[in-house]
């Protein structure tokens, strides 16, 4: 038998309005939040985990030393390196490939490199048109480096305090 309130609520809808009034709330007096991606950007963390680059000394000099650390740690086998020692007597990287399609962007080997040789930068926006451009070699890789120096240098810093 129904009671008199749940009789009430089903002759006049009241659960019916009361759903219409939410949806009136947040359609009629909330602000939007929708973002117009390409001209509006999110804030982004200096923690964000993007593309990859490797960091140069200040004197040019590349910081990787071939421990082969990252390509150890990597979850998804992402990384290749092969080395050699160089004429000086250190041991540098001949080869330093990393898969784009394999990686998972875990940062597993930015914390695993005991130099910062290779960092995830903010970047999220780029793409690959032709086969084989998801293999970030060496010089690739020293190039997104130099160019975004004062950003990966500026989230460093930023992230330094919580190291």
């Amino acid at each position: 038998m129904k009671t008199p309130a749940s009789f009430f609520k089903t002759l006049f809808l009241t659960e019916l309005f009361v759903g219409l009034a939410v949806t009136f709330r947040q359609f009629a007096f909330r602000p939007h939040v929708t973002i117009q991606y390409p001209e509006e950007k999110t804030p982004q963390s200096p923690r964000y985990r993007g593309l990859h680059a490797q960091r140069r000394y200040a004197n040019g000099q590349e910081r990787c030393i071939a421990c082969k650390l990252c390509e150890a740690v990597c979850p998804a086998l992402a990384i290749t390196i092969e080395s050699d020692v160089a004429a000086d007597g250190t041991r540098r990287t001949t080869r330093y490939d990393i898969d784009l399609f394999k990686c998972i962007y875990c940062g597993f080997c930015e914390e695993a490199c005991p130099v910062d040789a290779i960092v995830e930068t903010r970047i999220h926006e780029y793409h690959m048109e032709n086969r084989g451009e998801n293999i970030m070699t060496k010089d690739k890789l020293l190039a997104i480096g130099d160019r975004y120096e004062a950003m990966i240098a500026a989230d460093k810093a930023a992230d330094a305090r919580y190291r």
